[in-house]
């Protein structure tokens, strides 16, 4: 009588899942920097969850595109290549700038309101938590969510807006590395102003411009240093 292939643990898939979504965020978070080594036996120690859980975390990482898999030596992060990364920001200016006119075409004062009210709270709060060089501030990254969320909530297209926040979530591992390069030299805060001011006066073509080159910037700092590092 042949023995039924064991089905996995209910525990395991559940630690599973608390592990890939930890190390989503590390990766998306630049945490875990594209190119480098996921190495089993140290993830294991350092994320508390043994060799099968860890391996299905890392395999659906890399159906997701931010694993890959090497040939009998496991995986890495995903590499941030130029190309890739060209067009994503692509994809972002096309999005967004249709959701962004639309909303300038459509939103009405609480739309307003509520931009208002992100710029200010973004405007207000420190990007980094070190003035000397950069530490993430998770209050900031909260606030600039917010941000360019009510400027696209305006546009009446739930499915637009879907696929805006999706593109947004995987350009964060590249802007991740935006900010370490970019800071202090680049004044994102003038940026994000120029381009409230822009739209909240319904300047649907000006807006768009500054949003396009604002993801544009992001793309110029991140770009020139892929190109001269490896993978």
């Amino acid at each position: 009588m042949s023995q039924a292939n064991p089905q996995p643990d209910a525990r395991d898939l559940t630690l599973a899942t608390t592990v890939h979504r930890r190390l989503r965020e590390d990766i998306l978070s630049g945490r875990l920097p594209p190119g480098q080594k996921l190495k089993l036996r140290d993830l294991a120690e350092s994320y508390g969850a043994g060799a099968s859980p860890m391996r299905e975390a890392l395999s659906k990482l890399a159906a997701e595109g931010l694993a890959e898999q090497l040939e009998h030596r496991g995986f890495r992060v995903a590499a941030a290549a130029p190309g890739q990364l060209d067009g994503l920001i692509r994809s972002r200016v096309l999005a967004e700038c249709a959701a962004l006119r639309e909303s300038i075409r459509r939103g009405d004062a609480a739309w307003e309101e509520g931009l208002l009210l992100a710029e200010h709270r973004l405007h207000r709060v420190a990007r980094s938590l070190d003035p000397h060089r950069f530490v993430t501030n998770p209050e900031w990254e909260a606030c600039h969510l917010q941000f360019h969320q009510a400027l696209l909530a305006g546009c009446g297209a739930p499915p637009l807006l879907a696929f805006c926040d999706r593109l947004r979530e995987e350009a964060r591992r590249y802007r991740a590395l935006s900010n370490t390069l970019a800071y202090p030299g680049r004044d994102v805060a003038a940026e994000h102003a120029a381009i409230a001011r822009a739209t909240l006066e319904r300047d649907a073509e000006q807006a768009a411009a500054l949003l396009a080159q604002h993801y544009e910037r992001t793309g110029a700092f991140v770009g020139a240093d892929l190109g001269c590092g490896g993978e």
